[in-house]
């Protein structure tokens, strides 16, 4: 049996995930890297986009805005992976209602752009990016196996 990793990811809300993985690629600024047991140590920013681990023969999707990823070795030897995610939430959770929802609210961003007065524009991106995500990662995983 190979090494496993320790896969932690958490968001200011929650934690969303911490569970023994094979291994996990994650979206960073500099590109997608997927992390293996015995990965040298790494701070990474992440990138908008999703994380996909793999445990027991199945693919584990999230969708993630934002945030970081450290990778180190524990006391034990065994290699932690930490995402602190902006925003994160798993792919079997983005149900039709809820894409919909996202794709409404990306218009509505949108009209409030035009009208310069009024759009905090750092509070406008972050929405954006967090709705547009969800709608391009569901959309991705529609149609492929993973665990739920």
């Amino acid at each position: 049996m190979s090494k496993l990793l320790q896969l932690k990811i958490v968001t200011p809300e929650k934690l969303i995930l911490e569970e023994l993985v094979e291994h996990v690629s994650i979206p960073t600024k500099e590109g997608e890297i997927t992390i293996l047991a015995d990965h040298i140590p790494l701070i990474a920013p992440l990138s908008t986009g999703d994380i996909v681990a793999y445990v027991n023969g199945e693919h584990l999707p999230i969708a993630v805005v934002g945030g970081f990823v450290e990778i180190k070795t524990n006391e034990k030897g065994q290699t932690e992976v930490a995402i602190l995610a902006d925003f994160a939430e798993h792919v079997g959770d983005l149900s039709d209602e809820v894409i919909e929802k996202a794709k409404a609210k990306s218009e509505e961003l949108r009209k409030l752009a035009l009208n310069n007065e009024v759009v905090d524009f750092e509070h406008f991106e972050s929405e954006l990016e967090r709705s547009l995500n969800r709608i391009k990662i569901a959309d991705k995983w529609k149609n492929r196996k993973y665990r739920k």
